[in-house]
């Protein structure tokens, strides 16, 4: 019901801000959980970036995954919970612990505070990480019944914390969750619209194809769904009485290969992709890559891997309907063009 607070954990990122957005544009009052409240005209920008002038509808809270204090605050007075905020590290940590225990610990945190203020139903952001991984290859689309083995060989901590955590959650709401209600939203890559320089890692592939910073394209799949998508599944996981008790695969289609990335740059973005390569790269060069770039190291066990999933139960029980790859692909490349993301592309007026 429009009017009712709700609060959205990390605000100042990529889909926690499209959220507060489209929360904003539907009548809700938003309180946000920052780590720091220094963030909060860093925020303010982002909603105007996307068209929205929150004013002294959009409250914020100071609370930490790591921490307990705070977040008895940050739900006082909350109908719902949208909890985003998630460790996402651009380079493989020391210890997958580092990433691990805030995922985890932190939405435990968040569910207990949620349970104790009366809070409705929580819709909690975990990914297609928990869902497509550690399992032998398939042809079969993986859905909402498909679990990540946490224990296999392409896991790795990023995948395992996303898995372990909403594992977490489901048994909080089982065990002692109270009359707390809980759905899980599983994105895959999400693309879209950015809105400032914080954004998902996801992103970086379209800023770094079109920076030239890639001498080819790996030989990898995966899936893409706009955030404007993921944080419309949000809003309807939040009020739809069949959401309760489920999770949703976000995607918005066929998975898709680095190269047609690249290549929807090529054929939609003109003079902006002159850098964009469109060579599909052997393994072997990708595999040398990764013995000096740390970064690259967290590809590997992915090389070659087909995978898709499918978004047939969103559509039939949420009514949910997504933009298409390449419409979250080229928005994605036309918002870090208009915001002064990319090299040599001056910051012009949003």
């Amino acid at each position: 019901m429009a009017g009712e607070l709700v609060l959205v954990t990390g605000g100042s990122g990529f889909i926690g801000a499209h959220c507060i957005i489209q929360l904003l544009n539907a009548g809700y009052q938003v309180r946000t959980s920052l780590r720091s409240l220094k963030r909060e005209p860093e925020v303010r920008e982002m909603l105007r970036n996307g068209g929205v002038e929150a004013g002294d509808r959009l409250s914020f809270a100071k609370a930490d995954l790591t921490s307990d204090a705070g977040w008895a605050e940050a739900v006082a007075g909350c109908t719902y919970v949208l909890h985003v905020a998630s460790p996402f590290p651009p380079a493989i940590p020391q210890h997958e612990d580092e990433v691990i225990i805030p995922a985890r610990d932190g939405a435990l945190r968040v569910l207990k505070a949620a349970r104790d203020a009366g809070v409705k139903r929580v819709v909690l952001t975990s990914s297609y990480a928990a869902i497509g991984y550690g399992q032998p290859a398939r042809k079969k689309p993986f859905d909402e019944t498909n679990w990540t083995d946490p224990n296999g060989d392409d896991v790795r901590a990023y995948v395992k914390s996303k898995t372990l955590a909403e594992r977490a959650a489901w048994d909080f709401i089982a065990r002692e969750g109270g009359a707390l209600e809980l759905s899980v939203v599983n994105p895959v890559g999400v693309f879209g619209p950015v809105l400032g320089p914080d954004y998902s890692t996801s992103i970086l592939l379209v800023q770094r194809l079109m920076d030239g910073a890639m001498p080819g394209c790996p030989r990898l799949y995966f899936g893409c769904v706009d955030v404007r998508d993921v944080a419309d599944m949000h809003l309807r996981c939040m009020i739809d009485p069949a959401a309760k008790g489920e999770r949703f695969l976000a995607v918005a289609g066929e998975f898709l290969s680095i190269v047609r990335i690249a290549r929807i740059l090529k054929r939609n973005m003109g003079a902006a992709a002159k850098r964009v390569p469109t060579l599909e790269l052997p393994d072997f060069l990708v595999r040398m890559a990764a013995k000096r770039d740390p970064a690259v190291q967290q590809i590997l066990p992915e090389l070659g891997k087909r995978k898709d999933g499918t978004n047939a139960k969103a559509r039939r029980v949420l009514g949910w309907t997504p933009r298409s790859n390449e419409e979250c692909i080229v928005a994605t490349a036309e918002s870090m063009v208009r915001l002064g993301l990319l090299k040599d592309s001056p910051k012009q007026a949003a």
